[in-house]
């Protein structure tokens, strides 16, 4: 028996393999907590601010993925120091010199929001100073494109193996996003995005729906969400590659106020592995045709 590769650590991201892989990839691009020495945020930046734009916990919450087929690729760096799932591209002069003109921005960039953020999740500016140009693309060098480097070879071995690839990129959101999420005042639990049907085949995204509704949760579709720059980038069917963004909703696992996990953490990581179970289960029918 061929024992199970080991772990890929990278100080930009890990890739934990899986022993027999299936046609699935997936991806946590903001679970990451390390703070690079020269982030140099803010020094009276709340920490929960700082904190306010990751995914925390979300890639313990798919961890069973490699025990079901599915290897994982998990950012290591917060995300308020580099955006894995924005275009390099989308660079904010607002924050960077050396760039000139805003008639281009995309309107998260122009918010702030760019692939190296200006502002935190909850809005506070990130930085007492701008960054100069080398620094911008040294964080780009050093962290967003090795992660997608790497994220192009999982994608790619997939589909030499099975003739079809699968992303699933795995976010959470504020349970504000989608006017609720709590017991009392009950929002959306999860977001799929397809790039409006774009990124992968219909039978995917309904397959994927019918998963989480089966056990009880209630599911939005590209609203607020569609997808970003991953499922931009891997959402191509015609070629073998399928693409869609998953978003949770915090509430269903996260203290929000504190950024911990809560008393429910457990139940929905069984709930998620019980959707991943189900997904990775049989043959791929559901992936192709409309």
């Amino acid at each position: 028996m061929t024992p199970p590769e080991r772990p890929t650590l990278h100080p930009a991201f890990e890739i934990v393999p899986a022993t027999s892989p299936g046609p699935l990839v997936f991806a946590s691009p903001h679970s990451g907590v390390i703070r690079p020495d020269d982030l140099c945020a803010r020094p009276d930046l709340p920490e929960t601010s700082l904190r306010s734009a990751e995914d925390i916990g979300v890639d313990a919450l798919i961890a069973c993925g490699p025990a079901h087929g599915v290897p994982l690729i998990l950012g290591r760096i917060t995300r308020a120091y580099v955006d894995l799932n924005r275009d390099p591209d989308e660079l904010d002069p607002g924050l960077i010199d050396g760039l000139a003109g805003t008639d281009a921005l995309s309107a998260k960039t122009a918010a702030g929001f760019g692939v190296i953020p200006r502002r935190s999740g909850d809005g506070l500016d990130l930085y007492e100073r701008r960054l100069t140009m080398a620094e911008a693309t040294a964080r780009l060098a050093n962290v967003h494109r090795p992660y997608h480097t790497a994220l192009a070879d999982l994608m790619k071995a997939a589909r030499s193996r099975h003739g079809t690839a699968i992303l699933i990129d795995w976010h959470s959101m504020p349970s504000r996003a989608t006017g609720g999420g709590t017991r009392s005042r009950p929002g959306l639990d999860v977001v799929l995005g397809d790039r409006h049907g774009s990124s992968c085949t219909a039978r995917l995204t309904r397959r994927l729906r019918a998963l989480f509704e089966g056990l009880g949760w209630r599911v939005g579709l590209n609203q607020p969400y569609a997808g970003g720059w991953s499922t931009q980038s891997w959402g191509r069917p015609t070629e073998g590659f399928h693409a869609v963004q998953i978003e949770l909703n915090r509430a269903l696992y996260l203290d929000e106020d504190r950024l911990e996990p809560s008393a429910d953490f457990d139940r929905c990581r069984r709930t998620i592995e019980r959707v991943i179970a189900s997904l990775t289960a049989g043959d791929l029918a559901w992936v192709d045709g409309a």
